[in-house]
């Protein structure tokens, strides 16, 4: 199953477009964003999509502050850019009182991952990262099994505007290093490949 994108009113304002977003309902399991503006709906991730967010997870426990959380479903907004993105894990300190209870803004997240899917690659490959360069998430992780030279892991930073640098790049089965303040090298032969 494929991505399926619900485009509205052009004129159509951010706060209806957020209002249209929370109030609608969307199929059980599905992961749905607002994404320049447009409202996607994707299925459920694979299996081994799943595997390789968990095993990011659980080595980011391991250096993160303890104020700090890693979340595998939470929405963060990036107004500016109409979207509201579910990353496939954001690493961010909670706000004490969220102006909403659907989602946080994108600005505290200090990481956000993405693991891409067949059918949504481009999203996470061009979309996702200039609004999270725009909203000043300092790292971008994207780990892209469907790269058209064989899976990928690369690591973006240094946002100016809406544009990453990359910091680093490995195929599969080679060692990426997170840089300060989680200091982590993540093995990427512990991801399913195929």
């Amino acid at each position: 199953m494929s991505a399926l994108t619900i485009s509205q009113d052009p004129d159509q304002n951010w706060d209806d477009l957020v209002r249209y977003w929370e109030e609608m309902e969307w199929p059980e399991g599905s992961k749905v964003e607002i994404i320049e503006g447009i409202i996607t709906v994707s299925p459920a991730p694979a299996v081994r999509h799943n595997v390789i967010a968990a095993r990011i997870q659980r080595r980011l426990y391991s250096v993160i502050p303890e104020e700090w959380e890693v979340f595998q479903t939470l929405a963060i907004s990036v107004p500016s850019r109409l979207g509201m993105l579910i990353p496939d894990l954001v690493v961010t300190q909670l706000p004490e009182h969220p102006e909403a209870e659907s989602h946080i803004p994108a600005a505290p997240a200090e990481l956000v991952v993405e693991v891409t899917s067949k059918s949504n690659a481009r999203h996470d490959r061009v979309s996702k990262p200039s609004a999270y360069a725009t909203a000043g998430i300092p790292l971008y992780l994207l780990i892209d099994r469907w790269a058209p030279g064989g899976p990928t892991a690369t690591l973006y930073g240094e946002p100016k505007g809406d544009v990453y640098r990359v910091l680093s790049a490995v195929k599969f089965g080679d060692p990426l290093k997170l840089p300060e303040p989680f200091d982590l090298t993540i093995d990427t032969a512990e991801f399913p490949a195929d």
